[in-house]
């Protein structure tokens, strides 16, 4: 089923998943709250309110297209890079490839452009061979 066609209640619940594990994440990755909030596409009040109690999040659409990319990088990682320190750093960690000109793919991220987790996601899976979370 497509995000689009969810009721409100399958949304919520699936948000209020998302909201639980996502702070797990953003630790894992050292992200400050403001960059977790520039990932997901809320604003820092916004976060920290679903953070405190993520049941009462309902992310719209857009926020949960977010949430998969965000997820599926994650998942890359962790199955690229066994080892969950350097999984976990590989953001921040200088990077050659040319769709990063040298930075961190974080700084890539940091646009809060739900089109470069689309690409940082495409990378990594094309890594992986090709598979697909």
């Amino acid at each position: 089923m497509a995000i689009t066609q969810m009721s409100r209640d399958q949304r919520q619940d699936m948000s209020a998943a998302a909201m639980r594990t996502y702070p797990n994440i953003a630790r894992d990755w050292q992200l400050k709250e403001q960059e977790a909030a520039l990932l997901l596409g809320v604003p820092g009040s916004t976060y920290r309110r679903w953070q405190k109690q993520p049941d009462k999040a309902t992310l719209d659409v857009n926020q949960l297209e977010r949430m998969s990319l965000i997820l599926g990088i994650y998942k890359a990682l962790q199955i690229l890079l066994p080892r969950s320190d350097a999984a976990d750093s590989w953001l921040r960690r200088p990077n050659r490839n040319p769709l990063f000109s040298g930075q961190a793919p974080l700084e890539r991220l940091r646009s809060g452009l739900v089109s470069d987790l689309y690409v940082v996601r495409q990378y990594l899976d094309a890594a992986r061979g090709g598979s697909h979370a």
